[in-house]
């Protein structure tokens, strides 16, 4: 049909184009969908729809390849969410996203908007959110940076606090990294996981022709406009103009929208719901009516608006937090009302589906959108590029690290595991979750500070494990190998937990897909994650790409983060990483080996990334899991820790000093004849820390034979507040359990204490924007 053009709407022209990130090739196609000019309504809406944030434009050809199916995979990607079957009649759904552009511009408000929306993503599948996991990247603290970098880290970690705990939803793990690649461009990631019975899953559809679309939740304004399209560019230094594309949170609302939105769906008075997230009632509707197979026609004045004057441009593209879409049977309108008022929310019908397959909005009744509903969706350009690797990264890679002469206090190892202890990436993050409520629900199990975290299945005794892990050094040096090991060190953490692998969540974080090194880093890292998902039997079931994470200094190291989640079939055996008590005997499972390539040591003791990053093997990673979760349900173990950032000198730190108001000694020996360095804090793969009783090391050593895993006795756990010694050929580690805890607490507390007064934390702040 006709679309008659808006006054006061701009002229199409090369430039308006290219401002909307629509390529001269793009364009070509919108103008052959509809067989002329596009208005600036509908530019607008190709805009949303054809960028990378919406239409995985550079990276769909690549995810297509990764495995998705299971027989417990319920649904995988393609929804608001995946969910996985955990057994008794439950159903676990879970979906990990980036906020990072936001974030970088706004902290607070782009963090505490990134756990709203991945909050809504749960719920509208028909789940009750039960907690909340975060990866994060800043820059460094101690560089030149550490101003903007504390005030990065003050606002991100305070809008994830203050969100989750309006809302009451736990946040009960997570992970931290600190490097001058994230300078400019921090990395906001949010996972969250929400419970439901098998048969209460709904989708996000637009089906039945005639049913009414209703919008529910919060009013439409200005806020988020772009959002989109902002989060598909780089940073630029004109980026702080972009901050009214950064949301603004009300978790009040949100929690009553949760309650509204689960309460409509057992309802069965609507048919679909999704979240309008980013790109905002276009893609909500857009993507509802091409699941479902029908078309749309909305009449847009109708939409409940907080601001006067907004034009059908502002008010499809808006990304307002807080609103939902929902498809209801027909004659069932003043139902949903109902429910909607009783949590004093509104619900407006705003249009309806058709059997046009056609996407058609109205300003009072005058079209001002028509286009043909399956290539905004479905046909979005893709592009496989040739990826190329650097020629810089290939030489750091090949350099032999082994040959970098030590520093003159490295003759005493004590000095350099203090260094390690004090470095922000792997000293403790109590600072960091002691402002989130990681018990509220009362199901946390184990929360922030272990490998990972376990949630209990209200009415039965299973439970499950989450994690989220990346270490993106290794990806920098080698995005097959790095791949790999992200996958491998998120089951290591399950199985420590006493958890079986079951699925994952990814977010790609990338730089600019354009750039030949930067798509290879992004095909290699997909392949080896792909190849340690089958070998794991861990299927994807979504996630989110985050690309052109670069800033006017480069590209963010790549960063593909594994959000993974585990089934405990007995609550009773959950394991932790902490040693127990004093005369346990500690065990090592896996071998050591002499590589320091990506280690921290390199990057904290001589300034360097380079090397390789360390070997895996897939097959023996499955044989360590195997192992370890078979001493857990065996009762032979009493902690089991894995070896990751710091190596093993750190992991051992990490059992022993867990408990600052109580830290253990520990006696070990390590006779392998191997560099000194690369001993204590090279970071070899399946490896993983465990205690036992004394008279029970025998039984440990050979279930780990059965199952072909190297073990030996290593040591013994010593008293609190006693001596802690690593010994070697090559030297020495003693210090005080005491000492060694004081610096691994104190290390971002110290550091933090400098954050500027005007970070924007205020709770009261974000609710007084969010209702303006």
């Amino acid at each position: 049909m006709p679309v008659t053009p808006r006054p006061g709407d701009p002229a199409i022209t090369p430039e308006l184009v290219a401002e909307h990130g629509i390529s001269e090739y793009e364009y070509k196609l919108i103008l052959d969908i509809l067989g002329r000019e596009p208005s600036y309504t509908e530019l607008g809406v190709f805009s949303a729809m054809w960028s990378e944030h919406c239409g995985y434009k550079n990276s769909r050809p690549l995810l297509r390849k990764l495995p998705t199916t299971a027989p417990w995979v319920l649904q995988g990607p393609g929804e608001n969410a995946g969910v996985i079957d955990v057994g008794d009649g439950l159903a676990v759904a879970f979906k990990i996203e980036s906020h990072n552009h936001p974030s970088a511009v706004e902290p607070y408000q782009g963090a505490a908007t990134g756990v709203g929306g991945i909050l809504r993503d749960v719920f509208t599948m028909g789940a009750r959110p039960i907690a909340v996991l975060n990866s994060l990247r800043f820059g460094e603290i101690d560089g030149a940076e550490g101003d903007r970098v504390r005030y990065l880290v003050g606002g991100v970690v305070k809008g994830i606090g203050d969100y989750g705990n309006c809302v009451g939803i736990p946040t009960v793990g997570g992970e931290v990294y600190f490097d001058a690649a994230y300078e400019g461009n921090p990395l906001v990631n949010a996972m969250a996981i929400g419970l439901m019975k098998t048969d209460e899953l709904i989708r996000g559809v637009a089906s039945g022709v005639g049913n009414p679309i209703m919008a529910v939740g919060s009013k439409t304004g200005r806020d988020g406009i772009h959002g989109a399209t902002f989060a598909s560019a780089e940073l630029s230094e004109e980026s702080e103009a972009k901050r009214p594309m950064v949301q603004v949170g009300d978790p009040f609302t949100e929690k009553l929208l949760l309650e509204a939105s689960l309460e409509l769906i057992r309802s069965g008075h609507i048919v679909g719901i999704q979240d309008m997230g980013a790109a905002g009632l276009v893609s909500s509707s857009t993507e509802m009516a091409a699941r479902g197979g029908t078309g749309v026609d909305i009449e847009i004045t109708t939409v409940p608006v907080r601001e006067r004057g907004m034009t059908p441009y502002e008010i499809l593209l808006s990304e307002t937090q807080e609103r939902m879409l929902v498809v209801a049977h027909e004659g069932r309108e003043e139902d949903v009302r109902a429910i909607l008022g009783r949590w004093d929310l509104d619900a407006e019908v705003i249009g309806h589906v058709t059997d046009t397959g056609r996407y058609v909005i109205r300003e009072n009744g005058v079209v001002v959108v028509d286009i043909p509903g399956e290539p905004l969706v479905d046909a979005c350009p893709t592009y496989t590029r040739e990826g190329v690797e650097s020629a810089e990264i290939a030489a750091l890679r090949a350099e032999d690290v082994r040959a970098i002469a030590p520093r003159a206090e490295e003759a005493d190892p004590t000095w350099t595991l203090r260094a390690l202890l004090d470095s922000p990436t792997i000293a403790s993050k109590r600072w960091v979750y002691e402002q989130y409520d990681s018990t509220v629900r009362t199901n946390t199990v184990v929360g922030p500070g272990s490998d990972a975290a376990v949630l209990r299945l209200r009415g039965t005794n299973r439970g499950i494990a989450a994690t989220v892990d990346c270490n993106s050094r290794y990806v920098y040096l080698n995005p097959h190998r790095g791949g790999q090991i992200a996958v491998a060190e998120a089951a290591r953490n399950l199985a420590c937990s006493g958890a079986l692998p079951r699925a994952v969540t990814d977010n790609l974080n990338f730089g600019n897909p354009l750039k030949p090194e930067v798509y290879y880093q992004l095909s290699e890292s997909l392949r080896g994650i792909g190849e340690a998902c089958t070998a794991f039997q861990t299927p994807i079931t979504g996630g989110n790409v985050s690309l052109y994470n670069e800033n006017p200094l480069g590209a963010i190291y790549p960063t593909p983060t594994i959000g993974m989640v585990g089934v405990i079939d007995n609550i009773d055996h959950v394991m932790t990483a902490p040693f127990r008590g004093e005369g346990d005997a500690i065990v090592l499972l896996g071998a050591n080996t002499d590589e320091l390539g990506g280690s921290e040591y390199l990057k904290v003791v001589h300034g360097r990334v380079a090397g390789d990053a360390p070997a895996v093997s897939l097959d023996g990673e499955n044989a360590l899991r195997t192992a370890v979760l078979a001493l857990i349900a065996g009762d032979m173990i009493r902690s089991a820790h894995d070896t990751a950032e710091g190596g093993l000198a750190v992991a051992l730190a990490e059992c022993a000093i867990a408990n600052p108001a109580a830290p253990l000694g520990m006696d070990v020996e390590l006779d392998d004849e191997l560099p000194g360095n690369a001993l204590l804090f090279g970071e070899a793969q399946g490896r993983v820390v465990v205690s036992c009783a004394a008279d029970g090391v025998d039984a440990v050593l050979a279930l780990a034979a059965e199952h072909g895993v190297p073990a030996k006795r290593i040591g013994t756990v010593g008293a609190p507040f006693g001596t802690f010694a690593i010994r070697t050929a090559a030297g020495t580690v003693e210090a005080a359990a005491g000492e060694l805890a004081e610096i691994y607490e104190r290390a971002i507390p110290r550091r933090m204490d400098g954050t500027p007064a005007d970070v924007e934390t205020s709770l009261e702040s974000m609710v007084q924007n969010g209702m303006e």
